[in-house]
């Protein structure tokens, strides 16, 4: 048996149907995955602060638009973690910068057996969870889906793609093989990577590429692809990702990065992205784990980096600004 696999945990993932989950931050990503997994019969919880968010959904179920359809999946929901017990699984979706607290919040649901599975955008997420929980309950991913969140209780899948998750050490176990049954029984076509490092930052290179000019131009996904002059800047952003990232030894694979940057705005394409939903809802972003990161790691490594610079700092103006308006 795998050395990092307890018993426990193996028959449980074993046996799908007694697999018991919880989402910590149920935007419209986590209500995504949260409410797709209940549907298919999975026992999970939606964890998040929005008391009306969690009402809605306790009240009424969650409402899932796409493909000019809605439905409605019952799933609980709750703010409180400690009501909810230990569970087997723990997927992740707040927003970078919370994602210490969160963990740290999430203590009560934890047993010896519980793994924590982060499908997060940006960088610095997975040694944050290591640090409250310990590396060994780790598992990253990376998901190309979008979401949007209307209201209360109410989202809209607006994209799809595949979700890629993986061992750190490279290892297909048991674990990971049955959180990959799990989803890809809710629908989502989810793939194990022996080099999940390289599809962290691949996706990393699609939000730094796609993030910023939505929230700084106000346009969905794909419209971006409609302006030579901004494609040419998320060009220049990818480009010097893709720098930092050879420079740290990160294996990516081969192919056209930048063109697989646009072929996701392109099959995200009416999609806003969560950079865009936060600058109009007035929250702090994810710049700082994105663009900012891979300006703070070129910095350390002695690269130049003005695209990410000048997109980093453009960003924070709009939050500084916003903060201003707020008093």
């Amino acid at each position: 048996m795998d050395a990092i696999m307890p018993l426990k945990l193996l028959m449980t993932l074993v046996k799908r149907d007694t697999m018991k989950t919880a989402v910590v931050g149920a935007g419209a990503m986590g209500s995504l995955f949260g409410g797709l997994l209940a549907a298919s019969g999975e026992d999970v919880t939606l964890v998040d602060v929005w008391r009306e968010h969690v009402e809605a959904i306790n009240a009424g179920g969650l409402r899932i638009g796409g493909h000019e359809e809605y439905r409605t999946v019952n799933v609980k929901a709750t703010t409180d973690p400690s009501s909810v017990g230990p569970v087997d699984l723990i997927i992740v979706f707040v927003k970078s910068y919370d994602t210490l607290e969160a963990t740290r919040d999430a203590l009560p649901m934890v047993s010896e057996d519980t793994v924590f599975l982060s499908l997060q955008n940006g960088l610095g997420n997975i040694e944050k969870i290591s640090e409250a929980v310990g590396g060994d309950r780790v598992i990253p991913g990376t998901t190309a889906h979008g979401c949007t969140l209307i209201g209360p209780g109410e989202i809209v899948h607006a994209g799809s793609g595949p979700t890629v998750i993986g061992e750190l050490d490279g290892r297909v176990t048991e674990r990971v093989r049955g959180i990959r049954d799990a989803l890809e029984g809710a629908g989502f076509e989810t793939m194990i990577s022996e080099a999940i490092r390289g599809a962290l930052w691949s996706k990393v290179l699609v939000n730094v590429g796609i993030n910023p000019l939505t929230a700084l131009n106000g346009l969905r996904n794909g419209e971006l692809l409609d302006h030579p002059d901004i494609m040419e800047v998320m060009r220049g952003a990818v480009e010097e990702a893709i720098r930092v990232a050879e420079a740290l030894g990160v294996n990516m694979g081969e192919g056209d990065h930048v063109e697989k940057v646009y072929d996701v705005a392109r099959a995200t394409a009416v999609n806003r992205s969560s950079m865009l939903q936060d600058v109009e809802r007035g929250r702090r972003t994810e710049i700082d784990a994105l663009n900012g990161a891979i300006v703070d790691s070129a910095r350390l490594l002695g690269l130049d980096v003005p695209v990410n610079e000048t997109l980093t700092a453009a960003v924070r103006g709009l939050e500084f600004e916003r903060a201003r308006r707020e008093g």
